[in-house]
């Protein structure tokens, strides 16, 4: 392990930081030095940090922050202003850590989604709404004509028992009159056999006036039975309409009960479906724990409101079937020219994946063209950056106590500003889908490089955004931006052009940076004890430089010479960022860098790192 030892010389008042290095393998890692030396360690957060939760107003503190970036003064009190911008508390995604009136809407919000999911309500809230309204229609229909049919049914019944009764009535009738006739032909012809002691004259008459054509009797007979069976047919096909017609009618009453459980029957089989399976963000419903801190980005968006949230969580399913999230995961959209304006680079220092929006990049009017000059275009732009931020969501930990939100830092340098109308069109189309669609997904806003008219503008939207939005915000100006990014974001993860060491080369966002704060008219020296032969390779970067630096290496033995690796140049803000040398070590000695910030009134940030690799002699 590195030691790292700080010793004073009251002539010179120069600080001298000695880097002990006792092997190779770890020659990049550096133990905690005594609290007299301000270097901030990558696992170590910064001192000013716990100071941050005790500021209660903000809206005030970020604009003396901005302020202050153009007129700063010695003694380090911008650090602690900017330190009080931190006031939002990242909530739990725990369930045990939950007030137990949040337990309780989180249980009920699950509740619901269970039963949309058993009555496959997901599904259907992707469909146009149409068809539902044709069924009520139908039904609507089906109960009018139900009802206009009952008062028919009510009017044609006494019509019916009427012309019933009259038809049977008149039916008997004749059935007894054509027995009657049928007898007295019998007894007729019976009494020409053997004629009775007493005759009939009554009947006698009524037969010889049917039979004044037919002679024989048993013609006679026939005929009466021909004409009685047509009779009783006529009667029974009456009575059979009649029959019919009653039963038609009772039917119909019947067809509204029917209806009725036929829905019945159709919606328990409904409920006997099995549960649809709904994923968002490639997570599944209702599967495992991950779900509950899904529903709590919903519930917290809603302020624990369950039906709201529900209702959120709903629209957003739909929004994205409709959006066709799942394919534009897979496409090529063709917008690589727009990879400088957005993109994904490194972790901040609690783990959260940081997304940089460089507005300024909207200056090149070919890329503005292509990007913004028609609703097609802007229409590609939005889907672009929507599949950039479900590739990013795809990748965090939806465990609880995972990380599963995102810093996003906007660099409002040369940014168009308001006047690009379709920008402006843009931008707002893209936040509003955010805001519906992708709730509590930030865990900080930073804003780097803010022009003075971002301010006015920020003073006039602060009032009507909620408190819980506005402590997410962290404003900084051009001169101060860089430190800004520090403070939450490793050195080694911050892009070298805004003021961190990642780059493509010899490091990695592995290395880890040492940070030292330099003090104004001070000059400081930071030391590499080298025991063997090895080749000793480091990066060091003063934020903003408009200082002195040198590097040479000083032997052990008396009787050597010290070698110039670096001759003593002033560095300028505007030049090289970050200065990389190496140095083959053939002998035990140190490497010594100094930085003179004796000439500046400033304080400034001191960052290096180093690796050592075996000489190939």
């Amino acid at each position: 392990m590195a030691e790292v030892e700080v010793q004073k010389t009251s002539q010179e008042k120069v600080e001298q930081e000695v880097v002990v290095l006792t092997d190779v393998p770890q020659a990049e890692k550096a133990t905690p030095v005594p609290p007299t030396m301000p270097v901030v360690v990558e696992k170590e957060p910064p001192v000013p940090l716990p100071e941050t939760e005790e500021e209660p107003m903000k809206p005030k503190q970020v604009e003396e922050a901005v302020v202050e970036n153009e007129v700063l003064k010695p003694g380090g009190g911008d650090d602690e202003k900017i330190s009080q911008l931190v006031c939002f508390k990242e909530e739990s995604t725990k369930v045990a850590d939950l007030l137990d009136s949040e337990k309780k809407a989180l249980q009920e919000f699950k509740q619901l989604v269970q039963e949309a999911l058993n009555k496959h309500e997901f599904s259907a809230s992707a469909a146009p709404p149409a068809p539902a309204k044709e069924e009520e229609k139908i039904e609507v229909v089906v109960a009018e004509a139900e009802e206009e049919k009952k008062p028919a049914q009510e009017e044609e019944t006494p019509a019916v028992t009427e012309e019933k009764e009259k038809v049977e009535s008149e039916a008997v009738a004749e059935k007894e009159e054509k027995v009657r006739v049928v007898e007295s032909e019998v007894l007729d012809d019976q009494e020409k056999v053997a004629p009775p002691p007493a005759p009939a004259p009554a009947v006698a008459s009524d037969t010889n006036a049917d039979n004044v054509v037919d002679d024989d009797g048993a013609k006679t007979v026939e005929a009466i039975e021909e004409t009685i069976v047509a009779v009783s047919s006529s009667v029974a096909s009456q009575e059979e309409t009649s029959a019919q017609a009653t039963k038609e009618s009772e039917g119909e009453t019947k067809v509204a009960p029917a209806l009725d459980e036929e829905a019945k029957e159709v919606k328990s089989e409904t409920v006997e479906v099995k549960p649809e399976e709904v994923s968002i963000w490639g997570i599944p419903l209702l599967a495992d724990d991950r779900t509950d801190v899904i529903l709590l980005k919903f519930l917290r968006a809603r302020d624990f409101k369950v039906k709201d949230a529900f209702t959120m969580l709903k629209n957003t399913i739909r929004w994205r079937k409709e959006f066709g999230i799942d394919e534009l995961l897979e496409q090529d959209l063709g917008c690589d020219d727009l990879g400088k304006a957005v993109f994904m680079h490194g972790l901040d220092k609690e783990g959260h994946p940081v997304c940089y929006n460089v507005y300024g990049e909207f200056q090149n009017k070919e890329l503005y063209k292509i990007s913004f000059s028609d609703e097609e275009k802007r229409q590609r732009f939005l889907r672009w950056r929507i599949q950039i931020l479900e590739k990013s969501i795809r990748k965090l930990d939806f465990s609880p106590g995972g990380i599963s939100t995102i810093v996003q830092v906007n660099d409002l340098k040369s940014s168009p500003g308001p006047a690009k109308r379709e920008l402006r069109q843009a931008t707002s189309q893209a936040l509003q889908l955010l805001q519906d669609n992708y709730p509590e997904f930030v865990a900080k806003q930073i804003f780097i490089n803010v022009p003075w008219w971002y301010l006015t503008v920020n003073r006039m939207i602060s009032p009507f955004l909620t408190q819980r939005t506005r402590s997410k915000f962290v404003f900084s100006g051009p001169s101060k931006s860089a430190e800004t990014l520090i403070r939450y974001i490793a050195a080694e993860q911050i892009p070298v052009k805004y003021g961190g060491l990642s780059k493509d080369g010899e490091f990695g966002t592995d290395d880890a940076v040492t940070e030292i704060n330099l003090k104004p008219a001070a000059k400081h020296t930071v030391e590499f004890p080298v025991t063997e032969t090895c080749l000793l390779t480091w990066e060091v970067r003063v934020v903003g430089w408009d200082v002195s630096y040198s590097a040479e290496f000083v032997p052990s033995a008396e009787d050597s010479y010290t070698v110039i690796i670096q001759k003593a140049r002033k560095v300028a803000a505007t030049e090289e960022p970050v200065v990389c040398n190496s140095f083959k070590i053939g002998e035990s000695g140190k490497v010594v860098l100094t930085i003179d910030n004796s000439t500046s009134k400033k304080k400034k940030k001191l960052l290096y790192r180093l690796k050592t690799k075996p000489s190939s002699d």
